[in-house]
């Protein structure tokens, strides 16, 4: 039998007197019955769902989506509230629904990881600016203007305007402003330096070249660094090329032996 919600209003024109409708699911066990009467009770508190949800219209969320997470989180106060408390389901229903909101933006809205804290320092400085901005015209508040108005360190209130700027991330492709020749900010950005590795062997190969008989190391000059063939270091010396090459393999055989000594 279809429950008739009482006309009877709340201090809000959208919250209806369901009070009767909560003890009577609270009595009733588990079926269709009490699923019926639990979808009535969420469909009579939706306007005030959805209200709640427009108060975050203009943060970057579509306000279908907001709607269907406030939804989301008036069947989660429907289940939980507990009429023999004795509070009205409007007290705890408007927290429950506003925290699964902020919740969604926290979670989902959010491109970089940011603390819970400096989120909290950028809500309260984006009040502030714009409770200030009411009575500041022409220009922007100041750091210290917003401080003194929310009661926050200059430093916290730095914090929570950088945090304004990092809800979402900007593409690495994206144009640098003032850029005329699609110079991106993939562009500024630098890379590892190959160089590196190659002075960390230099070091690690260094003490085992200066124990080398001098021709030992200016054969290894002459084929490393000054990339002479084996034939043309043969004619320098005045020896064979396969000599050379023996020399060659002798050395590097030395110098590989004492790196990996020194690195046990």
């Amino acid at each position: 039998m279809p429950t008739h919600m009482s006309t009877k209003q709340h201090p809000h024109d959208d919250a209806p007197d369901t009070a009767e409708a909560f003890r009577r699911l609270a009595a009733l066990p588990a079926g269709p019955e009490r699923d019926a009467l639990r979808d009535e009770i969420v469909e009579a508190w939706l306007p005030m769902a959805d209200r709640i949800a427009g108060r975050f219209r203009s943060r970057g969320e579509n306000l279908d989506d907001l709607r269907q997470v406030a939804a989301l989180g008036l069947v989660k106060a429907v289940d939980r509230y507990d009429p023999e408390l004795g509070n009205a389901f409007e007290s705890y229903a408007v927290p429950t629904v506003t925290g699964e909101i902020k919740r969604h933006f926290r979670d989902h809205m959010w491109t970089l990881h940011v603390p819970r804290r400096v989120q909290d320092l950028r809500n309260r400085v984006r009040f502030a600016s714009q409770d200030l901005s009411q009575t500041i015209s022409g220009r922007r508040p100041t750091v210290a203007e917003i401080a003194e108005h929310a009661k926050m360190s200059e430093e916290d209130v730095k914090t929570g305007l950088e945090a304004l700027e990092s809800f979402t991330a900007l593409s690495l492709d994206a144009e640098l402003p003032g850029s005329e020749d699609g110079y991106s900010l993939s562009d500024a950005l630098g890379s590892p330096d190959p160089a590196l590795d190659t002075v960390v062997d230099r070091e690690a190969v260094k003490d085992g070249l200066a124990a080398l008989p001098e021709r030992e190391r200016a054969i290894l000059y002459m084929r490393f660094f000054s990339d002479m063939t084996q034939s043309r270091i043969a004619e320098e010396l005045g020896i064979s090329q396969m000599h050379v090459s023996r020399l060659i393999s002798r050395c590097c055989g030395r110098v590989r032996e004492q790196v990996m000594r020194d690195a046990v």
